[in-house]
């Protein structure tokens, strides 16, 4: 029986060349995802009609997931290269150096589809996917992140999705012994239908340990290595995470993978060690497209055939015909090159962890991915052969139309300022005290605590500050001299896909400024990106416009910064019943910290510390929180931004960290000045005394979401010394109060006027903001 629903087309019950007719292996070839005009490619590079595995191969090779073919094209403006570049694109993890003979391994990738039909298991297994991909790098795992999306939290299916998610990153992280160290999550009705949960690992090795997934010497063998083989996970590629959801979603349910935490943890084990004792020739895991993925990229990576008997493949459920062990996508798998004097050690090693280690192939001269199946007999047994090349960098490749949304000009020519002071004349006061109050209890903003708190995220004893800071922050070793290393590595992921929605250029260079911006207030340098794109269908102009527009303006601003993108993974088709997402390029950023013990919080420290404001206001509210929680309005431009401006205020800032000038330093985003304060006090358990003397009108004073901001605090004897490095970079400030009582008050001077905007106690503060998203969650 296939693992597979084909929509009612039979699927025959044996295996063999020639089995398939012609109309027979159209109607599969269309039901598995393939194009007709793919079909007749298939055709000509077959020079036959396909087996019933090689037709299945096809369709998850030449699937968006695997092959990339509607973001190929726009994928080429990225700039992957760099003084600290070891390793970029088109390997399981991009690497850089980080000094000291250290190298760190990251990547980001999605697993959405599958946790919108099984969250926790979706979830469960992006995890572990992603951890897969940073110790096939040679590294061993030392953090890893979270980002996601989800509808309103007052639907319950949100809330079981939600649920189940933070309950699947926690339940395979923790038990692998991998930090959770830092994430993000949104609450947008946009993402009702398809949930995003976008995984980023790192792992940490030293350099000369960096392995390759690249399949060479005719004559070795291949290696199977982890759990068996069943029909979990068959067509998650093609079927789950290349394709809209519609009523037929549920039914996909078996394209979910089944993760085993404990497994993948003596996964990690044996492969670290058998790398470190030179015992692979190459090491990739099996994760989307299963056994057929890894073998075929790892044999065209390295110009060679690969020739495996599906028979010796280890299985876990009966009668599993050859399609399906190949593109079976069990987890806790992984696949090595080994030569043959090698192989004693590598069994006699996986035997004494516990790990099964079975050979299923050889390494071979052809260039041709083969497949056996021993069990039939000797003229049937070849049950696929087909160029490896082709399977895995000859997929089509597509430029689709591309056409701007009409709801653009409307969206971008509303006046957020304008729609908001003219409602404000009707409100009898304006105290703004609620206001702040309910910016902090909604499910934007609220504190993540319910969230972290299910997650280990100080196991390695690498952490150094919790989940909470602008950004992670991680110690990264010994200076390979027997002494300790100060240096670390600073981590953040970042988006706001409701920008995006109203501009997707700008709104993923805001993406990007934010995460640079997050990484200045603990002292750290950006390095490296990867980058987890969501998107709608590609195939509708309006949603391929907007992915265009986001990886053209991610890509300018990387340059401009000089930021490679090392690694990544393109999300299409996250639409149920028509409706897109909104587009949401997440970017995981990661920078270099050269003593990690300068690394800064966001909390207030102590009384009579003076609060600047590093950058200036502007009145743009477009895109705001403000706007969305006060008149449930998504409309206007997101914020400017200028890249030299947002280079400078980093640059300061990051200075005055590492001259341990600062005592706090917190980046303004979503809800503004306002919000930032209060996160501020809350952290500190401090108040505050605030002015706010400015150009603009006090609910922009408070809530707009300027870009290039960054809110800090110091002590009084070092302010002399921060405004001169401020001055120094030529980058706007405000002295705006003071740290100290039990009340946030702030004051907005316009116009001349002096007037009190908020005041409310900070156990109000606390109380509204740590209690309200297990209170969502939990209703």
């Amino acid at each position: 029986m296939s693992g597979l629903d084909l929509g009612g087309i039979p699927v025959p019950v044996t295996d063999g060349m020639d089995v398939l007719e012609p109309k027979r292996a159209l109607e599969l070839a269309v039901a598995l995802g393939l194009k007709p005009d793919e079909f007749d490619n298939i055709l000509a590079v077959q020079g036959r009609l396909p087996s019933l595995t090689e037709l299945y191969i096809y369709s998850l090779m030449w699937s968006e997931h695997c092959s990339y073919k509607h973001s190929k094209k726009q994928l080429r403006k990225f700039s992957s290269s760099g003084a600290k570049v070891l390793q970029g694109p088109g390997e399981n993890a991009g690497v850089i150096g980080v000094g000291d003979g250290w190298a760190v391994a990251f990547k980001m990738e999605s697993h959405n589809h599958p946790s919108a039909i099984e969250p926790y298991e979706g979830a469960a297994t992006g995890v572990g996917g992603i951890i897969r991909d940073i110790f096939t790098m040679g590294a061993r795992p030392i953090a890893s992140l979270d980002s996601l999306r989800f509808g309103s939290l007052d639907k319950p299916r949100q809330r079981y999705l939600f649920d189940g998610a933070v309950a699947g990153i926690g339940g395979y992280g923790n038990c692998l012994g991998v930090p959770t160290v830092g994430g993000e999550v949104y609450f947008e009705d946009a993402y009702e239908g398809n949930c995003l949960i976008n995984a980023m690992a790192v792992g940490l090795m030293r350099e000369s340990e960096l392995t390759r997934a690249i399949g060479s010497g005719p004559g070795n063998l291949v290696v199977l290595i982890g759990s068996s083989t069943g029909r979990d996970g068959i067509g998650g590629a093609s079927v789950l995470a290349s394709q809209e959801f519609d009523e037929a979603a549920e039914n996909k349910r078996p394209a979910v993978q089944v993760g085993d935490p404990f497994e993948e943890k003596l996964l990690i084990e044996v492969c670290l060690e058998l790398l470190k004792a030179g015992r692979f020739v190459a090491l990739g895991d099996l994760g989307a497209a299963g056994l057929t993925s890894s073998a075929s990229e790892m044999a065209s990576r390295g110009g060679v055939g690969i020739d495996i008997d599906v028979r010796k493949v280890p299985q876990r459920e009966d009668a599993m015909q050859a399609f399906e062990i190949m593109v079976s996508e069990s987890q806790e798998r992984m696949l090595a090159v080994v030569t043959p004097e090698d192989w004693p050690a590598v069994e006699e090693t996986c035997t004494r962890w516990g790990v099964a280690a079975s050979r299923i192939g050889t390494i071979t001269d052809t260039g041709r991915f083969v497949v056996r199946d021993s069990s039939l007999p000797p003229e049937q047994q070849i049950v696929a052969d087909m160029p490896a090349e082709m399977l895995a960098e000859s997929a089509p490749e597509y430029d689709p139309e591309s056409r701007r949304p009409a709801y653009l000009d409307e969206a971008q020519g509303f006046d957020a300022l304008a729609f908001i002071e003219k409602r404000e004349r009707e409100r009898d006061n304006l105290d703004y005290t609620q206001d702040l109050l309910t910016l902090l209890g909604s499910s934007n903003i609220c504190s993540r605590a319910w969230i972290w708190r299910q997650y280990d995220h100080q196991v390695q004893n690498n952490t150094v500050l919790l989940p909470g800071a602008d950004a992670a922050v991680l110690r990264i070793g010994d200076t390979g001299r027997g002494e300790m290393s100060t240096r670390g590595i600073a981590i953040s992921t970042d988006c706001n896909g409701r920008y995006c929605y109203l501009d997707p250029y700008r709104g993923a260079q805001l993406a990007l400024a934010e995460g640079m911006r997050n990484l200045a207030c603990v002292g750290a340098e950006p390095v490296a990106l990867t980058d987890c794109l969501n998107f709608g269908n590609p195939e509708k102009p309006e949603v391929f416009y907007t992915f265009e527009q986001a990886v053209s303006g991610l890509a300018d601003a990387c340059k401009h910064y000089k930021i490679p993108v090392i690694s990544g993974n393109v999300s299409f088709y996250n639409e149920s019943f028509g409706m897109a997402i909104y587009p949401t390029p997440t970017i995981g950023i990661v920078g270099v910290l050269e003593d990690v013990s300068v690394a800064l919080d966001a909390a207030f420290k102590q009384a009579g510390d003076v609060i600047i404001l590093v950058g200036e206001c502007t009145d743009e509210l477009g895109g705001s929180e403000y706007l969305k929680t006060r008149y449930d309005k998504v409309a206007g431009s997101p914020p400017q931004l200028d890249l030299d401006l947002e280079a400078a205020v980093q640059a300061a800032v990051r200075a005055c960290v590492q001259a341990r000038l600062l005592a706090s330093a917190h980046d303004l985003s979503e809800g503004g000045l306002a919000v930032a304060l209060a996160e501020s006090c809350i952290a500190g358990s401090l108040g505050a005394s605030v002015v706010l003397d400015g150009e603009v009108p006090p609910v922009a004073a408070l809530f707009a979401e300027s870009a290039s901001r960054i809110l800090i605090s110091a002590d009084p004897e070092q302010v002399e010394p921060i405004l001169e490095l401020l001055l120094g970079h030529q980058v706007p400030y405000s002295v705006i109060g003071d740290v100290g009582g039990s009340v946030l008050a702030i004051d907005t001077v316009f116009e001349g006027v002096q007037k009190a905007a908020v005041a409310v106690p900070l156990n109000a503060l606390a109380a509204v903001y740590h209690d309200t998203l297990e209170t969502l969650v939990k209703q």
